[in-house]
């Protein structure tokens, strides 16, 4: 634990655990609430390395870190062994829309088992690679245990979809679990299985004809095959947190515990197999069929549109909508044609980043496009896609046009993907049919990535990419002069000078003047503060929303350069919870200069008690020899006048 020592030491000049009767934190400062302040040694906290100061405010006593604090926050809470409320930690925005729900929901739930299924598939892939080379027997005891290995999370995959539903939802995890695991309970499975004289068939004649094996209270149950399944385990969890909502409602406390859980699954449970399994099995076999036949009837065309758009669905998250559709695919049809043309996407992006890697002269780059090359080779497109791609506009044109063309040429091969695992080069065995071998599908891809690898860097190298596109050094004549000077001097000759627009206007108040001394005497670094006129904050400069803080009073951008701006709007703010804030962004997001940021109440602020003032800080402050102020007294005009000027 990194900071073991330093909260050991805090825990105990605080007055122990005993005395701590609350804590959160927000951007900066860990806010406690303790029973007796006078027992906190607050000379000696602020004396500790790794303390900036101390504030008691509000009836809060507040430690200041810095910008770590949420890593300090998590490793106090443990060595404290004291539980907090959730809402305290940092959380991403609560998302508007139903686009922007669904996406919420599908990302919550798949986010936190990725990992192991990416695993899973990969040993599934490793098995069918080994099998259609004869290199293994499928009645060994290695296959055997392998196989169960790679196999055992997606059959029983209800069971692990149901403690992740169960949390988003706001449900008890292992109430999910229990529903999942009935869903793939072994008689129920054997039932299913048509083994025995069926009592009755429903919708005889018609897609959805369903032979009837069992009764509940002599309603005919339509059982379906839930293992590995994904839409019924999420549509039961669902209803499950709504019923469990109900009971503890209604049940007295003294008999809560032990009802809300036996009544949610008396009733869920029924109701799963009744209605909800059926009907979202339905649903989801008639998308994935609509979607193979669409893709059937022209593959060409469906691989190129998915291919072309597929690091755009990355970029705003829209791809997780295709995670539950492809795992459902794979449960009932046995392959997938959804994002099958997206897997070519990161040997594009490697060609793009390798051929910048060879043309650039920009120190910075290479040494970020190298091992962002290496990173999309095996799968993980983030590096290339936010540090080199998307930055320069062509480059990302080059790679959604590599990837389109692979896409169709996957097309052309009717290449489908049988299981979930790797991506980048250890995609490769995902393709392979578990009952014929290599077949097309595997040939198809293969050729698809290796052009779109090819494709990627050849359109970079030649048409996409030129060296005049990267800002971080301008003038190259200068930056070759500068490293003569270096050499012959032994020191840099020239300042460069970076100048920050105006976020809020307002009045400008010196930092000396705010009522906070983690602000005032320029302890979290050096800046400005302005009194706001309106209730709208925007982008200083291009740049990337690196911190957005639940309660959205206060907003930290690095821009391009590497300059971190902290926004915090109003003193003490983070305790209205978001109250009178309307973030216009979200954590991750890429802004430009003068782009609205963030909205808010300043009369709802002010009425609840709290200043408005706002300071504008540079948090990393002592990486540059100065931090210049505006000489204005007032800012009238937010984007235009140089606000900040730092020097580096």
């Amino acid at each position: 634990m990194e900071y073991k020592a330093f909260n050991e030491t805090l825990l105990n000049k605080i007055g122990g655990k005993e005395n701590i009767s609350g804590l959160t934190h927000c951007m900066t400062r860990m806010r406690f609430k303790l029973k007796d302040e006078s027992k906190a040694k607050t000379d000696e906290i602020k004396q500790m390395a790794g303390v900036v100061t101390v504030v008691q405010s509000g009836g809060q006593y507040q430690v200041v870190v810095g910008n770590h604090v949420a890593d300090v926050y998590k490793e106090f809470v443990q060595v404290a062994g004291i539980q907090t409320d959730d809402s305290s930690e940092m959380e991403e925005d609560k998302p508007k829309g139903v686009l922007n729900n669904f996406i919420d929901i599908v990302s919550s739930i798949f986010t936190p088992i990725i990992s192991v299924l990416m695993a899973s598939g990969m040993i599934k892939g490793l098995l069918a690679l080994l099998t259609a080379f004869s290199l293994l027997d499928k009645t060994s005891g290695i296959y055997l245990i392998l196989n169960a290995t790679g196999d055992g999370l997606f059959y029983f995959f209800p069971i692990f979809l149901g403690y992740t539903a169960a949390k988003k939802f706001g449900g008890k995890p292992f109430l999910g679990m229990a529903i999942g695991a009935a869903l793939v309970y072994p008689t129920i499975v054997t039932a299913n299985s048509g083994a025995g004289e069926s009592l009755l068939t429903l919708f005889q004649g018609t897609a959805i004809e369903s032979p009837i094996y069992v009764t509940f209270f002599g309603i005919p149950v339509i059982l379906m095959s839930y293992t590995s399944s994904v839409i019924p385990i999420i549509a039961a969890t669902y209803m499950a947190s709504k019923v469990e909502g109900f009971f503890e409602r209604i049940i007295p406390r003294a008999i809560r515990s032990f009802f809300v859980a036996f009544l949610t699954l008396l009733v869920t449970v029924p109701l799963t197999f009744l209605v909800i399994g059926p009907l979202t099995t339905w649903v989801g076999l008639i998308i994935g069929q609509g979607l193979s036949t669409a893709y059937e009837f022209s593959p060409i065309i469906a691989g190129t549109l998915i291919g072309g758009f597929w690091q755009i669905f990355i970029m705003f998250g829209l791809h997780w909508g295709f995670i539950p559709i492809a795992l459902n695919n794979y449960a009932t049809l046995g392959f997938d044609v959804v994002v099958m043309a997206g897997l070519a996407t990161p040997l594009a992006m490697a060609g793009v980043t390798l051929a910048i890697f060879f043309k650039t002269k920009d120190r910075k780059l290479k040494e970020i496009s190298l091992p962002a090359f290496l990173s999309a080779v095996f799968g993980i497109t983030e590096p290339a896609l936010y540090g080199v791609t998307l930055p320069r506009k062509k480059a990302f044109y080059a790679t959604s046009v590599a990837t389109a063309i692979a896409g169709g040429i996957m097309g052309i091969f009717k290449t489908r993907v049988y299981i979930n695992g790797g991506t980048g080069i250890f995609a490769i065995p995902r393709f392979i049919n578990p009952e014929t071998g290599i077949d097309n599908s595997v040939i198809g891809f293969v050729v698809a990535i290796a052009s779109a690898f090819v494709l990627g860097f050849v359109f970079t190298y030649f048409y996409a990419y030129s060296t005049k596109d990267d800002q971080s050094n301008v003038n190259e004549k200068l930056d070759e002069q500068l490293e003569e000077e270096e050499q012959v001097n032994g020191e840099l000759g020239q300042n460069v000078m970076y100048n920050l627009a105006t976020p809020i206007s307002g009045d400008i108040v010196p930092l000396s003047e705010v009522e906070d001394n983690a602000f005032s005497i320029g302890l979290l670094g050096k800046g400005i503060a302005i009194m706001p006129s309106e209730g709208k904050v925007f982008a200083p400069a291009d740049g990337s929303v690196t911190t957005l803080f639940p309660t959205h009073h206060a907003i930290g951008i690095t821009t391009t350069d590497g300059i971190e701006v902290l926004i915090h709007v109003g003193m003490d703010t983070v305790n209205l919870d978001g109250r009178h804030f309307s973030p216009k962004v979200k954590q991750g997001d890429i802004v430009k200069k003068g782009q609205l940021l963030l909205e808010f109440d300043k009369e709802g602020i002010q009425k609840e008690g709290y200043s408005v003032i706002t300071p504008v800080i540079i948090s990393n402050t002592n990486q540059y020899l100065d931090i210049l102020e505006t000489s204005n007294k007032e800012m009238t005009q937010v984007g235009d006048e140089d606000f900040i000027t730092v020097i580096a």
